[in-house]
C-alpha cells in the first residue's frame, strides 16, 4: 500500500511505483546517517545563537546605511558574529563581494606581493579560478601578471594530500599554501577539518609563516568545526552558498587573522580604507536571518546529498561521497558514464524544482569554463548553491555535480523525477 507522500507523487508528478519503492528502500537505508546529521545541526544552531546573543543583536543592527557606509553599526555586528562562529580573529562579511571567486581572489591578491609564489597543496583549484591565477586565459591582470608564481602539489590517487611532495614544493618564495576543501568539479573526496588541521600543522613546520589558505565554499556547517578554528590564516565563502541560509541575496565573507584579514580588506575596498567603507544598503537584516537559519538549511541539504547517493548507489551508479561516507562539503558527485545520462538527470531536477520547473536546460559555453557546461537551477536566488542545482561539465567521465536544497522534500521529489526521467528514456533500469 502507498504511503499519503507515495500516492501524491505518482498521481501528480506521474511518477512509476517501480521508482518510489526505490527511493522508499533508499530512506530507509540512510535514516542512521541522518541522525548524525541532526546532531551537528543542534551544535552548530546552538554556536549560532550564542554568537548572536555574545554580540547583544538588537532590531537596531538591521537598519542599512547609505554612501561611505561609515560606522555601520550592523555591519560591524554581523563581521563580530562571523568571526565568532568561525573561531577567526577577525571577519569581513560584505554584500558588495559578487561571488566565491571574488571572496577568494580578494584573500590572493591582498596577501600576495610580486615575486612570491602560491602553492596550492590539492591540485588545480575550481575552474573560475585559473584566470585569477593565470594558468589559463590572459590580459586579465591575473596573479601572473603581476608577478605571482604559482604551482601545485595533485593529490594522491585516494583523494588525500600528498605531504611528501608538499615537503619538496615549499621553498623560500612560497608565500601563500591554498587548499580547496570541496571537490569543486573533481572526483575527489572533499577535505574535512582534521584533514585541514593535519595540512596546517605539517605546512607551518616547514615554513613558520606562510600564509595558509581555505576555499571554504560548500563547507560551511557541514562539520562542527571551521577551518579557521584549526589554525588556517585565511578562508573565505559565499554568501549564496551554505552561510546565508537561501536568504541572502548576494554577498561573501572572508575571516581568519587580523593580520590577513587586514591585507584582503584592502584588496576589498583601497590602500588606506580597508573595512571602513562599504554602505550596507539595507542588507543587514537578511544577513543576519540567513546566518540564523543556516545550519538548519545545510543539514537539509545534506540529508538530500545522502538520499541520492543512497538511490543512485542502489541503482549501481558510482557515487562520491558514498551514502555513509563522512562528508566535508553539501556537493554529491554521481557518475553516468555517458553525456544522455548525465543530461536527462539534470533536466529531470529542474523539472522537479518551485521556480522554473517548465524550463528545459542544455549545455552551453559557460564563462569561466573550459568545456560545455549544463547547470540545472530552479532557484529564488540567481545562481544560489544552497538552493538545489544540478551542474556538469560534458566530459569523461560525465558525472553530475549535485548541491543544495532549502527543505530535503525537494530535493527527495527532484532526485525521484530525475530517476523517473532517466527510466522513461530507457537509461536505467529500475
Amino acid at each position: 500500500m502507498l504511503s499519503k507522500f507515495q500516492e501524491y507523487i505518482k498521481n501528480e508528478f506521474k511518477v512509476d511505483k517501480k521508482v518510489l519503492d526505490l527511493a522508499a528502500l533508499a530512506e530507509k537505508q540512510a535514516e542512521d546517517e541522518f541522525h548524525r546529521i541532526d546532531e551537528i545541526k543542534e551544535y552548530n544552531q546552538l554556536k549560532v545563537i550564542k554568537a548572536m546573543q555574545n554580540n547583544f543583536i538588537d532590531d537596531t543592527h538591521f537598519n542599512g546605511t547609505t554612501g561611505y557606509g561609515y560606522n555601520d553599526k550592523g555591519r560591524e555586528a554581523l563581521e563580530s558574529v562571523f568571526k565568532e562562529i568561525f573561531g577567526a580573529e577577525d571577519a569581513l562579511v560584505r554584500h558588495q563581494i559578487v561571488s566565491g571567486t571574488h571572496a577568494l581572489s580578494i584573500c590572493l591578491y591582498g596577501n600576495l606581493r610580486p615575486g612570491e609564489e602560491m602553492l596550492s597543496i590539492t591540485g588545480k583549484p575550481y575552474d573560475t579560478l585559473e584566470e585569477v591565477i593565470g594558468i589559463r586565459g590572459k590580459g586579465g591582470g591575473s596573479l601572473k601578471e603581476f608577478g605571482v608564481s604559482y604551482r601545485q602539489v595533485d593529490l594522491l590517487e585516494d583523494g588525500r594530500i600528498d605531504f611528501d611532495k608538499v615537503k619538496e614544493a615549499i621553498n623560500e618564495k612560497t608565500k601563500l599554501v591554498f587548499l580547496q576543501k570541496s571537490r569543486g568539479y573533481a572526483w575527489r573526496r572533499s577535505l574535512t577539518v582534521d584533514d585541514i588541521e593535519e595540512a596546517v600543522k605539517f605546512v607551518k613546520s616547514i615554513k613558520k609563516d606562510v600564509v595558509v589558505m581555505v576555499d571554504n565554499c560548500y563547507g560551511e556547517f557541514v562539520e562542527s568545526k571551521e577551518p579557521t578554528e584549526v589554525g588556517v590564516d585565511i578562508m573565505a565563502g559565499s554568501l549564496i552558498k551554505n552561510p546565508g541560509g537561501g536568504l541572502v541575496p548576494a554577498g561573501g565573507y572572508i575571516a581568519g587573522t587580523k593580520e590577513a584579514v587586514e591585507r584582503a580588506s584592502y584588496r576589498m575596498t583601497a590602500p588606506g580604507l580597508g573595512r571602513e567603507l562599504g554602505a550596507s544598503l539595507g542588507n543587514n537584516r537578511l544577513m543576519f536571518q540567513g546566518l540564523f537559519f543556516a545550519p538548519h538549511v545545510v543539514a537539509e541539504s545534506l540529508k538530500g546529498a545522502i538520499f541520492c547517493a543512497s538511490l543512485m548507489n542502489i541503482l549501481g551508479f558510482k557515487v562520491s561521497p558514498g551514502p555513509d561516507e563522512k562528508r566535508g562539503d553539501i556537493i554529491q558527485a554521481v557518475e553516468f558514464g555517458n553525456s544522455e545520462a548525465l543530461i536527462a538527470f539534470c533536466q529531470g531536477i529542474q523539472k522537479g524544482s518551485p521556480v522554473d520547473s517548465y524550463v528545459l536546460p542544455e549545455p552551453w559555453e559557460m564563462p569561466g569554463y573550459d568545456c560545455p557546461v549544463i547547470m540545472a537551477a530552479g532557484a529564488f536566488i540567481q545562481g544560489s548553491s544552497i538552493e538545489l542545482s544540478a551542474d556538469a561539465p560534458i566530459k569523461p567521465p560525465y558525472a553530475v555535480f549535485m548541491q543544495g536544497g532549502l527543505v530535503y522534500e525537494h530535493v527527495k521529489l527532484a532526485v525521484i523525477i530525475a530517476l523517473q526521467k532517466m527510466m522513461e528514456k530507457g537509461l536505467v533500469d529500475c
